[in-house]
């Protein structure tokens, strides 16, 4: 034991440390010691992105790239092998690229991966546009049974079916990749704008839909075609969709209504009767409610209405013939002759008192009607039964049968004056019979006497 001289007035405790009870200090290392001192280096760490800048290419193909740290990482040859020519040219020296930081040694030495850098900023990419909602523009790269392959970036995003547009969906005539994939591969090399709906690096999942990008693009369309659209104008659309109201119609990326009533001049029970989904007709606008953002459309007013034709020929108080279809209780409607459905308003069934027409008449019955009014803007007929032998009547029918009268008596005369007159070629006397027929001496030699005794001499006849 080692004693110290103390001061004066002051014990000296024996010092009682052992050599060996010394405890060593960890080593530090290198990060941390110039941490330490204040010159703390940003070492690299698997997993992150940096920016380095390429200070050498090898012979064997090996890019050497600063990234800091007073270090330098690798990468390899094959990872180079992906890359696209426009990209591979960007590996030139004294250029910066991003790297991924695949693993570093002990010896601090990173292995580094310029293509899975790429793929990260491909995959922020599609996150800022998961949050934005912005739409991708690319190009169908592939189809599978399960929907659509698309090439964002370095990756490889999925279009589900149930995520394919509908007009898309049309124009395979609605076949399903599952069930006719062969109808679904024209569709490759394609055009088509997506949203990113979901994004999971983990499981490397990037999924798109085009029908949300197409609802927000329908959106946009209509805006900018309500602006330009007006009443009265024709265009050509497809038919998108059918319901109990109505088809839709696809005008130049927006959809429009064309009602039940405007399909057809006939009666349309069903619009599935008449259209189809994916049939391309010609429609006019009749309608645009820019607040309200609708357009009504009709097919039937691009085409002559058959009423306006087949009642050209009828006029007020004429009596028809017709044929009772079915009974209300306000009255029978009648179909006539040409075609046209009229009705017999209960009140112009008889002169009697009648609380249903079944009292008068029946369907299938066959009578003669006289009209009494023609409406054309509503398209209706009014009818008759009572007036038929009304006396009010009695000049217009009379005038009627005469004009009618003269008609035929004019139609005849035609007629006769065709017959009287032959045609030229049955005038001319065929060649042989010119032949044939004698000569005016001759004919006159063959004369019977008789015809020339017969015959008054001119002193005869003057006495």
């Amino acid at each position: 034991m080692e004693w110290k001289e103390a001061p004066e007035g002051q014990e000296v405790a024996p010092d009682n440390t052992a050599p060996e009870a010394v405890e060593e200090e960890p080593q530090m290392t290198m990060e941390a010691l110039l941490a330490e001192e204040g010159f703390a280096l940003e070492f690299p760490h698997a997993g992150e992105i940096r920016k380095g800048v390429i200070t050498s290419i090898t012979d064997n193909g090996e890019v050497l790239v600063g990234i800091g740290a007073k270090s330098e990482g690798v990468i390899p040859h094959r990872d180079l092998e992906r890359l696209s020519d426009e990209e591979r040219e960007a590996i030139q020296v004294g250029n910066e690229i991003p790297v991924y930081v695949v693993s570093v040694d002990k010896d601090g030495t990173a292995r580094l991966s310029y293509t899975r850098a790429l793929e990260a900023e491909d995959w922020d990419k599609a996150e800022a546009m998961k949050e934005s909602k912005e739409i991708f523009h690319g190009v169908i790269a592939g189809v599978n049974k399960g929907g659509l392959v698309v090439r964002f970036g370095r990756l490889r995003g999925f279009v589900p079916t149930s995520q394919v547009s509908r007009e898309r969906r049309l124009s395979v005539g609605g076949a399903r990749p599952d069930k006719d994939l062969d109808a679904w591969k024209p569709l490759v090399g394609q055009p088509i704008a997506v949203r990113v709906i979901e994004v999971d690096r983990e499981r490397r999942r990037l999924i798109l839909s085009e029908r949300a990008a197409a609802r927000e693009s329908r959106e946009m369309l209509k805006e900018q075609l309500l602006e330009s659209l007006q009443v009265g104008d024709i265009r050509t659309g497809r038919v998108t969709s059918l319901t109990s109201f109505g088809a839709f119609v696809n005008i130049d990326g927006a959809d429009g209504l064309v009602h039940l009533s405007e399909i057809s001049w006939e009666r349309v029970g069903k619009a599935s009767d008449v259209l189809k989904v994916g049939q391309e007709v010609t429609v006019k606008v009749i309608e645009v409610d820019r607040e309200r953002k609708r357009i009504g459309l009709s097919i039937r007013q691009l085409q002559e209405d058959p009423w306006k034709q087949k009642v050209k020929g009828l006029r007020e108080g004429l009596l028809v013939r017709g044929v009772i279809t079915r009974l209300e209780k306000f009255g029978a409607f009648a179909r006539l002759e040409n075609g046209l459905e009229g009705l017999i308003h209960i009140s112009e069934l008889s002169d009697q008192h009648v609380e249903h027409p079944r009292e008068v008449v029946h369907e299938g019955d066959e009578v003669t009607l006289r009209i009494v009014r023609i409406d054309p803007e509503r398209r209706r007929i009014g009818l008759s039964l009572k007036k038929v032998d009304s006396l009010a009547y009695a000049d217009l029918d009379l005038r009627l049968a005469l004009e009618e009268a003269e008609s035929e008596l004019f139609n005849m005369a035609e007629e006769e004056a065709a017959e009287e007159t032959a045609p030229a070629e049955e005038a001319e006397t065929p060649a042989a019979e010119a032949e044939e027929a004698p000569s005016t001496e001759e004919a006159s030699e063959e004369a019977p006497a008789e015809a020339s005794e017969e015959t008054p001499s001119e002193e005869e006849a003057s006495e």
